[in-house]
């Protein structure tokens, strides 16, 4: 098999595993009891709490820890707009982002919420120009994804930020679940910022939100104790651990794992345009890690399943996305729609091999020549 999705999941490190079984071995008792043993596991929840804390700039009462992105999306999302729908109703987004972001939207809008969503410029990145026309008094939220997951385009987040100092009543939530990583990013002028440790080599069923301090939240859960008012439920210690761990391993070797990934890319790029039928569609200031193809006449699903057929793993979309519909993304860059029905993603990690790029670009020839057909259609 050669594995070709890394932005969808990444396996979990040796480490954070270990990490992940020493913590589900030691402590043992509910973080919320008061006894020894649940004394103890909140000792150790409070310390991977402020080394993540630490490692992403934040304080540590500014970190929830949610079940992944989704959770961590939908919270900062509706809780702000609930908990400001006092001041107003308007929120301005993107039309690249994750469905995790857009749905929550959607059910905001169902519910009376305007939602105003940017127009994306050739290069993939938002208009920021527009941003500024289309904020009012009454626009409570901009959400926006630093890092596309389908592109691989980066936003400009701190200009953004600097934009809206001038609007106090407006908070910024960041959906970085592709970013943290990947590039150099910092927590400084953001109000709300989402990211799944199983993007780098965490566990899946983990993910963070970073919540800043003093800024209310309408919660989704509501019931018992926990490590925050915010997100209710028992202290996921092994967890905690494990996407300290993570984080630790992906941010020290950020840039060592960034250069493996970018040799990768500019292999892939300069092999793959030698096919005059094929698109990149991913910009060239994108992240190395997601390299989106389309191929003409052939749809990026059966792309997929040709690929699949022999071994390879790539992704239509995102993970997470409807199927046989347009790549938002890829369309609101191309304005063509059979390529967004095209579009396919390749995504790369450090951990991805010289070998298996040989191996998936002979089979991509293949397939190529082929026309994307299954093995014994």
């Amino acid at each position: 098999m050669i594995y070709l999705d890394y932005s969808a999941n990444m396996p979990a490190d040796p480490e954070v595993l270990e990490a992940f079984c020493t913590a589900e071995r030691a402590f043992i008792g509910n973080a919320n009891s008061n006894h020894v043993a649940g004394q103890q596991a909140r000792s150790e929840m409070e310390r991977a709490v402020q080394a993540i804390a630490a490692r992403m700039g934040a304080l540590p009462e500014e970190v929830i820890l949610t079940s992944g992105a989704s959770e961590a999306n939908n919270l900062a999302i509706k809780g702000i707009a609930r908990a400001s729908r006092h001041v107003g109703r308007h929120i301005i987004s993107t039309p690249l982002e994750h469905a995790s972001v857009s749905g929550a939207l959607t059910a905001l809008q169902e519910q009376g919420w305007e939602i105003d969503l940017l127009d994306i410029r050739r290069d993939g990145t938002v208009d920021v120009e527009q941003l500024r026309t289309l904020l009012r008094k009454d626009t409570v939220l901009v959400a926006v994804g630093w890092v596309d997951s389908e592109l691989g385009t980066v936003q400009p987040v701190p200009e953004i930020a600097s934009l809206l100092k001038a609007f106090p009543q407006c908070r910024l939530h960041v959906d970085a679940t592709q970013a943290v990583g990947k590039i150099p990013l910092s927590f400084e002028g953001v109000d709300t910022l989402s990211f799944a440790p199983h993007k780098f080599g965490g566990l899946n069923g983990s993910g963070v939100l970073l919540k800043r301090r003093g800024l209310v939240l309408e919660p989704l859960i509501h019931g018992g104790a926990s490590t925050t008012i915010y997100r209710s439920g028992t202290p996921a210690v092994g967890l905690a651990v494990a996407a300290a761990r993570a984080l630790e391993l992906a941010l020290e070797n950020l840039e060592d794992r960034r250069a493996v990934v970018q040799a990768h890319n500019d292999r892939l790029r300069a092999a793959l345009s030698a096919y005059p039928k094929l698109r990149i569609n991913s910009p060239a200031g994108a992240v190395p890690h997601i390299l989106n193809l389309s191929v003409e006449g052939v749809r990026g699903a059966a792309a997929q399943r040709a690929l699949s057929a022999r071994g390879v793993c790539v992704s239509v979309k995102s993970a997470c996305s409807v199927e046989n519909t347009p790549s938002r993304a890829v369309y609101a860059v191309s304005h063509d729609r059979k390529n967004a029905l095209n579009s396919w993603r390749i995504s790369l990690s450090h951990r991805t091999t010289a070998a298996e790029l040989d191996a998936f670009l002979s089979i991509f020839d293949e397939c190529y020549r082929e026309g994307f057909s299954c093995p014994g259609n």
